[in-house]
């Protein structure tokens, strides 16, 4: 045994300790540091758990767990919650403080209101009052409920819309909001739609069973997909073949995840397939997984989606079997999860935060595999191109565009809804023939081609091609074909404000300049006078600088405004 060194207390006792720093002071007991959780919290949040996993990608799933019981989640069940997950508590209220829909109450805060209404007063919303709505409410919803601003519902063409719980109003009244506090929360009714035994009834699922019998292979099926020009519909319009190819090309295991969070201001086209034509997509989604050899395939549905994701939830126990394992997650309220990493870190149980590319998903994605990332629409026309083959498709456009495009059109129109029109329409087409034409009383003044981010064109340019590609060279892009249709009594500069305001509430703050690039050109756009030259340097910045495509494209519909409205910059003084 080694001597102990001259000077080594270790063993001392108190009297040979006297020139110790600290000699004479009693040793403090050992005792657990930071905050204990409580042992009826700790009771309450194991009871909800049940006999789930605890396993850290499952923790936003958990935290809704909370949320929907409480109606908030209270400090002392987080404590609770990191206590039973074996992470910090810091790593839990960093995920839960990220995401809009979890209302974390702090420690010795009043517990919140029961009920939270949720105002939605995004673009389309905001041109139907939802200012003055939300104004009046706040003032007559009582200790019952809280009123809350909220970003897009995904209901844009029921504008003004306000979520009472988990309950949706269309085309909301103050009234209609008041009478849903008083009545409490609510869960979606079933709509009607293409359930199991309808969709096999009616051909479903003997593709899949073909594609896995081998005829046609995956190699056959990727050819189809390329042939026919399917391009990724969630907005980026990655050729759908090259990306299944990519993704087999990888060394396995490989996972699958399903983009369902459509949070873009002026979308709901996949809302519409989900409550519709469930299994439509769900086969497309099976062929995907089975292309790639995925293993597991996690479908990421957004919060606003309620009904969606109750069928999604009954008819996935119907399916085929054999094939992958179908995980069905929810997410939480934060639009930049439609970013394909974010998205990644959501799912892990985490924070949505971009990652840095390369490595791009394809080959180290969900849980550092390679992961085939695709839309719910990209999916749902699979078995169509497969059943009708690529030439079918590619010849549905019009004007060159190849396909067919589900344009979710909102705004000063007749019709609002989801328009399944040829690739390559124009929006005067559009509007004449999809929407029965500009509502009562309403001139065109302007549109918006692809949601909050695909800028801003005015009537002039009504007659373009509104596909990939075709928008460039004026400032904006096509896309997830969101469409929101402005008109003569419209104020545009307001309208560019609103959605400025959409990206700064959205940014996720990782970086500069997209965090404080949005800030600033908020700031600047609420001034009456627009400083041109200062907010086309500051927009350029944030393009070229930011991290992912929120950054990137926030300031798209301001310099396109600029660009196509130049005497929209001096304000009425």
């Amino acid at each position: 045994m080694r001597a102990r060194a001259a000077g080594d207390q270790s063993s001392a006792g108190p009297a040979s300790a006297a020139g110790h720093p600290g000699a004479g002071r009693r040793r403090a007991a050992d005792t657990p540091k930071g905050r204990q959780p409580d042992p009826q919290a700790l009771a309450e949040v194991e009871a909800l758990l049940g006999d789930r996993p605890r396993r850290r990608d499952l923790l936003i799933e958990h935290l809704h767990l909370i949320q929907d019981n409480y109606g908030q989640i209270p400090a002392a069940h987080l404590a609770a919650l990191a206590e039973l997950m074996r992470l910090s508590q810091a790593e839990v209220y960093e995920v839960a403080t990220f995401y809009a829909h979890f209302d974390v109450v702090k420690e010795g805060a009043p517990p919140l209101p029961p009920l939270t209404v949720r105002v939605c007063d995004s673009l389309t919303c905001a041109m139907h009052g939802a200012e003055g709505l939300m104004a009046g409410l706040g003032a007559q919803a009582g200790p019952a409920a809280r009123v809350v601003r909220a970003p897009c519902l995904g209901l844009c063409d029921q504008a003004p819309v306000v979520e009472v719980g988990h309950h949706f109003l269309h085309r909301a009244t103050a009234p209609d909001v008041l009478e849903a506090i008083r009545a409490g929360d609510a869960h979606p009714h079933m709509a009607d739609y293409v359930d199991h035994d309808r969709y096999r009834a009616a051909g479903g699922y003997a593709l899949l069973e073909r594609v896995r019998a081998g005829a046609p292979d995956a190699e056959a099926v990727i050819a189809a997909l390329e042939h026919g020009g399917l391009r990724g519909l969630g907005g980026a319009g990655f050729p759908t073949g090259r990306k299944w190819r990519a993704v087999r090309g990888e060394p396995g295991p490989r996972l699958m995840a399903v983009n369902g969070d459509e949070g873009e201001p002026g979308t709901f086209k996949d809302r519409h397939y989900l409550n519709t034509d469930p299994h439509r997509f769900l086969e497309g989604t099976l062929i995907g997984a089975h292309v790639v050899e995925a293993t597991d395939v996690y479908l990421y549905i957004r919060d606003e989606y309620p009904l969606a994701r109750e069928i999604l939830r009954r008819e996935i126990a119907k399916l085929p079997a054999g094939g992958p394992r179908l995980h069905l997650r929810r997410g939480a309220g934060a639009y930049i999860c439609g970013e394909e990493s974010a998205l990644l870190e959501s799912l892990e149980g985490r924070r949505g935060l971009p990652r840095h590319k390369p490595p791009y998903p394809f080959q180290r994605g969900l849980f550092g595999r390679p992961t085939l990332i695709n839309n719910v629409e990209t999916l749902y026309w699979v078995r169509d191109i497969l059943e009708r083959g690529p030439d079918w498709w590619a010849g549905q456009g019009r004007h060159g565009g190849k396909g067919l495009r589900s344009f979710s059109v909102s705004g000063r129109v007749r019709q609002p809804g989801v328009k399944l029109a040829p690739a390559g329409i124009t929006l005067r087409e559009l509007v004449e023939e999809f929407c029965g034409g500009m509502a009562e009383g309403h001139r065109l003044a302007a549109y918006l081609p692809g949601g909050a981010s695909g800028g801003i064109l005015p009537a002039a340019l009504a007659d373009l091609p509104l596909d990939f590609g075709t928008l460039e060279e004026h400032g904006c892009f096509i896309g997830s074909a969101a469409v929101i249709v402005l008109s003569d009594r419209d104020d545009l500069r307001a309208a560019a404000l609103n959605l400025m305001r959409f990206f700064e509430d959205e940014s996720c703050g990782q970086c500069t300049p997209c965090r404080a690039g949005t800030q600033k050109a908020r700031m600047l756009m609420e001034r009456a006078d627009w400083d041109g030259e200062l907010l086309a340097e500051l927009s350029a910045v944030m393009r070229d600088a930011s991290i992912c495509g929120l950054g990137q494209a926030a300031s798209n519909p301001l310099a396109s405004l600029m660009r196509h409205f130049p005497e929209l910059l001096e304000g009425a003084r």
